[in-house]
């Protein structure tokens, strides 16, 4: 376990390297008047009022940032029991100290997007030509989805040729004596040398042949019809209906949902057989499986090495440097945080490919699904992975050998031994880390890269330049482990609370300030990943209860079982009165407010054409600008100052009328 003197190490490393990271984002934003531009950032976000930054930023990334808001107030008060005490050693304040049978351990017990998505819905695995005889007096308009990835693919290599075409004419602009050449290999590094101007123009000639032959393929052929279509109604009623019920007899057809809006829609997968959606989730899940519980295998072993002992006995010939006392509190204060960090740098791109596989059809839903697996991934191998590894490997045989109900008292035991070493990642990941956003690091890095080798013309500058948005499928799940971490040691460790209430509210001030003046959201969803983030707040605080029971087990305290093991059991019920209750506000929509905000907007708002406003959103991006058959409703309602409320008479009506 590191001492008090390791940590303060640790400590001093990280709290340079955030200052470090917060004077290199400060000087180049300083004004000629002297002034200091850190705090001047915090007031300028805290004055910004929450209904100015939800129509600014959108309500996904108001609610994301009151996240942090909730950490910061769950653990105030543990923060400043913890506080109070006046400790010398980091692992005093624990309840791995306290004596079995002791009564102290009763102590430790203590917009536009919106209009989209309300009157949008996407049916998927359509058998046929859509005709919804119950509510087709109620569409407004209906567009079925063309495979169009072959296409776009095209398209986006022209774009590519186009680039590189502008960058060898502007070339040979500025010097008119030498004809630029390239190569016809991968990116011009082998192959026949040729003229620069004369190929590009010949291969985007080529491809836009190609081009015109894959559009009327793609606008004539039966067979890239997807089974899918986007249909837009005259009212919120009416998309509620068809969105929120069963549409055939067969479960598997006419699969309606809300539809996301346009700029989250994930057009590559609209594509995919419903058959096909299952099988490529069973693969994944399998993959994530073996993915999850074999990576603890290189964890543990880099963990068991990140230590005195196993860098000794594998490295005897560094012996002498690490008994210095500078080097040994940098290898058990700060070594095994960065490298559990640098082990987690790859494992995101994996979950967000594995999650495209699966088939979701959002951009958002690609997000949530992405951050459940890395939120289990983090709960099995940083959390638990990181207890019963590493300095506790010894007790893994015992973890295995031993039954489920001695699960709780194994790791409970083995909570206390680790609270150093999550200080360590918390003042790497989360100061240090936190202070890396606010510079955008990684960004700036990548810039000056592309900026270098990549950056040909003003559109790759612009590309190169892009402020990116929040990764919720990242950021997520590791605020996750911080409740988590939080919620364990608040009874356990106390000490180490300060540390992530530093996180908490420094990314508070972080995030703010990067919502309001540099990120540019790809979508929005409505904070429809907030049920999961209370989920998972609810499942970390059960966690904690049954490591806390295992824990007590050991120290003789009988009496605290009857109370403990009813904790857990009022946790589970809390969660699924809150599902009951408040869920459905995020999947559903009622009738009721539907028909009062159909019947106000066309009270208040009688000239408004939604035709004109639905006409393109659901278009493929390669199909923007081009005339596409749109079948249209057989009924017209548009004129109508109320929302009619008796819709089978009408609309039966209105079939008479047309012949359906």
């Amino acid at each position: 376990m590191a001492s008090s003197e390791d940590i303060l190490l640790s400590a001093v490393l990280n709290l340079l390297s955030a200052f470090a990271f917060l004077v290199a984002f400060a000087i180049p934003t300083t004004q000629p008047i002297k002034q200091n531009v850190l705090l001047k950032m915090v007031s300028e976000g805290s004055k910004v009022p929450e209904p100015e930054l939800i129509d600014h930023a959108g309500l996904d990334s108001a609610v994301y940032i009151r996240i942090y808001l909730l950490g910061a107030c769950q653990l105030v008060w543990e923060i400043i029991r913890a506080l109070r005490s006046n400790i010398q050693h980091c692992d005093k304040l624990s309840i791995s100290n306290v004596p079995s049978g002791s009564p102290r351990f009763w102590a430790h017990l203590p917009s536009n997007a919106q209009m989209y998505r309300d009157l949008s819905i996407l049916i998927l695995t359509c058998p046929g030509i859509l005709q919804l005889l119950q509510l087709i007096s109620l569409i407004l308009m209906q567009l079925v989805v063309y495979n169009a990835n072959n296409l776009a693919k095209l398209v986006e290599k022209k774009k590519s040729y186009h680039n590189w075409l502008t960058y060898y004419q502007t070339k040979y602009e500025r010097n008119p004596k030498i004809k630029p050449k390239t190569k016809t290999g991968f990116w011009g590094l082998w192959g026949e040398t040729v003229d620069a101007i004369e190929y590009y123009t010949a291969e985007i000639e080529q491809l836009n042949k190609e081009e015109t032959i894959e559009r009327q393929k793609v606008m004539s052929d039966p067979k890239a019809i997807v089974p899918a279509a986007f249909v837009s109604f005259k009212s919120r009623w009416g998309a509620a209906v068809c969105a929120q019920t069963q549409q055939s007899s067969n479960p598997t057809i006419w699969l309606t949902q809300w539809a996301p809006e346009p700029r989250d829609v994930y057009w590559d997968n609209l594509s995919i057989p419903f058959v096909e959606l299952n099988v490529r989730k069973l693969l994944m899940a399998a993959a994530f499986f073996l993915l999850t519980f074999f990576f603890m295998i290189p964890i543990a072993f880099v963990q068991s090495l990140a230590s005195i002992d196993g860098i000794e006995n594998k490295l005897p010939v560094l012996r002498p440097l690490i008994q210095m006392e500078v080097v040994k509190s940098f290898i058990q204060g700060v070594l095994p945080g960065i490298i559990l960090k640098i082990f987690l740098i790859l494992l995101p791109m994996i979950l967000m490919a594995m999650s495209k596989i699966e088939g979701y059809t959002s951009l958002s839903s690609l997000d949530r699904r992405s951050a459940t697996k890395y939120h289990f991934f983090i709960l099995i191998n940083v959390f638990l992975g990181s207890i019963i590894t590493g300095a506790a490997f010894e007790q893994l045989q015992r973890f295995v050998e031993e039954p489920p109900s001695e699960i709780p008292k194994t790791v409970g035991v083995a909570i206390p031994l680790k609270a150093t070493f999550f200080i360590t990642y918390i003042m790497v990941d989360g100061w240090a880390g936190i202070a890396a956003e606010i510079l955008r690091l990684v960004p700036l890095v990548m810039f000056h890269l592309k900026n270098t080798f990549l950056v040909k013309t003003d559109q790759d500058r612009e590309q190169a330049t892009d402020p990116g948005s929040l990764n919720f499928s990242v950021s997520e799940p590791r605020i996750q482990l911080y409740f988590l971490l939080g919620l364990v040691y608040s009874v356990v460790t106390p000490i180490l609370l300060p540390f992530i209430i530093v996180f908490f509210a420094f990314s508070y001030m972080v995030f703010r300030h990067q919502i309001i003046n540099v990120y540019d959201q790809k979508y929005e969803s409505g904070a429809s990943f907030w049920p999961d983030v209370h989920r998972r707040i609810l499942v970390g605080l059960v966690i904690s209860q049954l490591l806390l029971l295992g824990l007590l087990s050991t120290k003789s305290i009988a009496r605290s079982t009857p109370v403990m093991i009813a904790l857990p059991v009022l946790t589970i019920w809390f969660h699924i009165f809150c599902k009951g209750r408040y869920e459905s506000a995020f999947i559903k929509f009622p009738l009721q407010d539907a028909m009062v905000k159909d019947t106000l907007e066309r009270a208040t708002e009688p000239t408004l054409n939604l035709k004109a406003y639905l006409k393109d959103a659901y278009v493929h991006p390669v199909f923007k600008g081009v005339e596409l058959d749109r079948p249209t409703a057989l009924d017209d309602e548009e004129n109508n100052p109320l929302v009619a409320t008796k819709r089978s008479r009408r609309s039966s009506k209105s079939q008479s009328e047309e012949g359906v």
